[in-house]
């Protein structure tokens, strides 16, 4: 379970505090329950990804994670400086598989196809390079709830596909909470949906729901 309490969020610039991104969200998110963010481009959902999964932190309020999460699965995380073998080396190190590193980062180079790039750094990769990286690295470790923010869409179909099969076994030991502009890849994966619109949050137990309310706001 995660419980997200009263979270706002907005960020400093040269010129002061910006506008609110998010304005109080309250929600909790049962255990095993695959969640769709959705909403329009800018209206947070990265955001409170980011911030479920650890990797920023609310300007007030508090999330409580009742369960291993993975850090967003897209890119985030990754130290520029370092290649790739050295981020999933310190990765591994983190989580406490020093014992088991060799096989570890033989999946995590396997699964993301990289070639040679594994071992240049990660700021000479492109995004999509980054995100397979990320991938590989979130699938090599046992995680309750695993996070995602468009990591589907990445590389090429063949990738895009092999993805997609790794989140079909996945699912069968865990959840997600998904961020995708992809409407079949929700429905593929996702059971209920949360809306974020104007920097609150709505819950809908049915992800169709959820897609219809976002879709006839849309057209309004």
């Amino acid at each position: 379970m995660i419980l997200v309490e009263d979270v706002h969020k907005r960020y400093q610039s040269e010129h002061g505090a910006g506008k609110w991104i998010l304005g109080g969200i309250n929600i909790t998110i049962p255990s095993r329950h695959s969640v769709a963010l959705i909403g329009k481009n800018g209206a947070g959902k990265s955001t409170l990804l980011r911030i479920i999964g650890g990797i920023d932190f609310p300007t007030k309020g508090r999330v409580q994670r009742l369960c291993q999460v993975s850090w967003p699965m897209g890119g985030a995380g990754l130290e520029g400086t370092l290649t790739g073998r050295q981020n999933a080396k310190f990765v591994c190190r983190i989580h406490g598989h020093q014992d088991e590193l060799v096989d570890r980062l033989a999946y995590i180079q396997d699964f993301a196809e990289l070639g040679a790039a594994f071992d240049e750094p990660v700021q000479t990769y492109s995004s999509g390079m980054r995100s397979r990286l990320q991938f590989a690295m979130s699938l090599a470790f046992n995680f309750d709830v695993y996070i995602s923010d468009e990591v589907t869409a990445a590389g090429d179909a063949r990738f895009r596909k092999k993805a997609a099969n790794a989140f079909k076994n996945m699912t069968a030991h865990a959840s997600v909470i998904m961020v995708s502009h992809d409407e079949n890849t929700l429905k593929q994966f996702c059971q209920s949906a949360i809306w974020i619109n104007n920097g609150q949050a709505h819950w809908f137990d049915d992800l169709e729901d959820g897609l219809k309310v976002y879709k006839d706001y849309v057209l309004v």
